[in-house]
């Protein structure tokens, strides 16, 4: 497979679909990572508030999407 299958298939829902949640987790981690680096070698000072709620929205987001793999299943037209 190639990598952008995979990060395709990452990113989807169990139905297959783009799950709009897992974006959004994808880019408030990079969001993190970016203000972490640019503290760490440049000295720039992202305010904590900032990067709190950030990371808020990454726990949150997990947290959800964590949750989806073990809620129940709706019925299928089949049954």
């Amino acid at each position: 497979m190639d990598i952008i299958g995979y990060i395709k298939n990452m990113m989807a829902d169990p139905s297959g679909s783009p799950s709009s949640k897992r974006w959004i987790v994808l880019l408030c981690t990079i969001l993190m990572a970016t203000g972490y680096i640019a503290n760490l070698f440049w000295q720039y000072t992202v305010e904590e508030f900032m990067f709190n709620a950030i990371m808020y929205i990454v726990i949150g987001g997990m947290g959800i999407t964590g949750a989806e793999k073990f809620a129940p299943k709706p019925p299928t037209s089949e049954e």
